[in-house]
């Protein structure tokens, strides 16, 4: 039994026993079965001390009011904090004697005021002009017409490709002046020819607002060399095709080769499809890698400048190498219809023979061999390369057609002439796509894999001649050597002279990457 009437309650285990507390009226004190322990022991950690940290905390007020209970140890413990927060004020504070500067914006004038003032929301009593609108009145009429503006200009943008015309109309041109303004730039030039240009046109006040409004003028660079205006002379409208003044000096560049050829020709001034052509044109005749730093390289490359100040960069025209060891001069010259890189000299490159007329098999060799037909052993003045029926046969290098036609025992038969004593055949064709006369290059389809004359199923028998006389396909490898000879020799010379004479200079205000 416990004094007190109080209620008895187990609080877990302490020190290794059982502790029993009675709860009272003074508090909880140790009611045995433990250690006895003073009234308020808590363990640490347990519910009962969190209970007395929370009881005790919950009294503490670190700033409590300063007009009640005045002298005790709670309103001593606010003055001290009060002086302690006004010290540590002072003590942060720049200065009583330090002024704190501050900036005041100046205040706006002119169009920024009026501008400001445009934006801001301000009393009506300040004149505001903005959020204030009200519904018309009855003293208010309306208009019966809307005023039109006499004139309207714009610019509209050609794209290539679009129709003039239909650009017109979406600019509010009438049907019938877009049509007559096609009808007058097609007179002038293909409508095709037009390049992305812009379109300056005025329009003129209309009869009725259910009418467009009349083209007044129209102007348009419609080609590099060439403006248009339009204008309306009464009820009509007239083309006036205005000429720019072209001119075509070609661009050249120098310089030295450097650590890089493509970063020192790009540093001169030379266009990047310019360097990149140049250097795939000097590959084929020295090795770009083996030029010294001190090799000076020569890009001539097509130019036009129009009076009105625009540049076109066109294609390379010459590519040299001096300074060095390894001279170049090549440039380019037209010859049976075909473009070829010539030197100084009037060399072409060099072309080599291709190694299969067509995709297949070697079905037969070069030499004596018993007929698979006549049953008797003969010559075999070629190569049978089996391939399926139709496939395409190819020129083995350029050359002319010499022969085109059915010819004995090699049925439908092609013979082509590619100079220097050169020559080949292709034999049991299915089909042929040229004639004779005609010039053919290398890797043009010439006819079909076939099946005709003599033939015991579909393959392409192929022969190569020398001087005439046929020798074994297989067992040759030569390169065909083009050499500009006679009039053409002199015409190039002149024409690589001309080339030589242009000065040396970027000459033009931009690059085209």
């Amino acid at each position: 039994m416990f004094a007190g009437g109080g209620d008895i309650f187990d609080d877990g285990v302490f020190g290794g026993h059982r502790a029993l507390f009675l709860r009272n009226d003074h508090g909880l004190e140790l009611g045995g079965g433990g250690i006895a322990t003073p009234a308020f022991a808590a363990v640490p950690g347990t519910a009962l001390s969190t209970q007395l940290k929370r009881r005790f905390f919950a009294d503490l007020d670190l700033a409590p009011d300063l007009g009640a209970r005045i002298g005790s140890l709670t309103w001593y413990r606010g003055v001290a904090t009060c002086i302690g927060l006004c010290a540590l004020t002072v003590l942060m504070a720049p200065g009583f004697e330090t002024p704190i500067y501050g900036t005041v914006a100046p205040a706006l004038t002119g169009a920024e005021w009026d501008a400001a003032r445009a934006q801001a929301i301000t009393p009506l009593a300040q004149g505001a002009t903005t959020g204030y609108r009200v519904a018309a009145t009855r003293l208010v009429s309306p208009l019966t017409d809307t005023p039109e503006r006499p004139m309207i200009e714009g610019t509209a943008k050609l794209a290539f490709g679009e129709a003039l015309v239909s650009v017109l109309q979406r600019t509010g041109v009438g049907k019938a002046d877009a049509t007559q303004v096609g009808q007058l730039v097609s007179s002038a030039m293909p409508l095709g020819e037009i390049q992305s240009t812009l379109l300056d046109y005025q329009l003129g006040r209309r009869p009725e607002k259910s009418q467009p409004r009349p083209l007044e003028k129209l102007e348009l660079r419609a080609a590099f060399d060439k403006r248009m205006e339009i204008t309306r002379v009464g009820a009509s409208l007239n083309l006036k095709v205005i000429p720019i003044a072209i001119d075509h000096t070609p661009l050249r560049v120098q310089g030295a080769v450097g650590s890089s050829l493509y970063r020192s020709a790009r540093a001169a001034g030379a266009p990047a499809k310019a360097v990149e052509s140049y250097i795939r044109t000097l590959a084929t005749r020295v090795p770009v890698a083996r030029l010294g730093s001190d090799c000076k390289f020569d890009i001539i490359v097509k130019q036009a400048r129009a009076a009105t100040g625009e540049v076109q960069l066109g294609n390379l025209l010459y590519a040299g190498v001096s300074g060095c060891d390894d001279k170049v001069q090549m440039m380019p010259w037209e010859s049976n219809g075909k473009i070829e890189w010539f030197d100084g000299a009037g060399k072409g490159n060099k072309t080599g023979m291709m190694a299969m007329p067509t995709n297949g098999r070697f079905s037969s060799a070069f030499g004596m061999r018993r007929h698979p037909i006549l049953g008797y052993t003969r010559m075999h003045r070629g190569v049978d390369i089996a391939a399926p029926w139709g496939a395409p046969v190819y020129a083995a290098t350029d050359g002319v057609v010499q022969f085109a036609g059915r010819s004995s025992g090699y049925g439908n038969f092609i013979k082509l002439d590619h100079g220097g004593a050169f020559g080949t055949g292709y034999g049991h064709l299915s089909r042929i796509v040229v004639r004779s006369g005609q010039s053919v290059r290398k890797g043009q389809v010439i006819g079909a894999v076939g099946n005709t004359g003599l033939s015991t199923g579909p393959h392409l028998h192929y022969e190569l001649y020398k001087n005439g006389v046929a020798v074994n396909p297989r067992s040759v490898a030569f390169s065909s050597l083009r050499q500009l000879t006679g009039s053409d020799l002199g015409e190039f010379r002149s024409k690589l002279n001309q080339l030589l004479s242009v000065p040396v200079g970027r000459g033009a205000e931009k690059d085209e990457d």
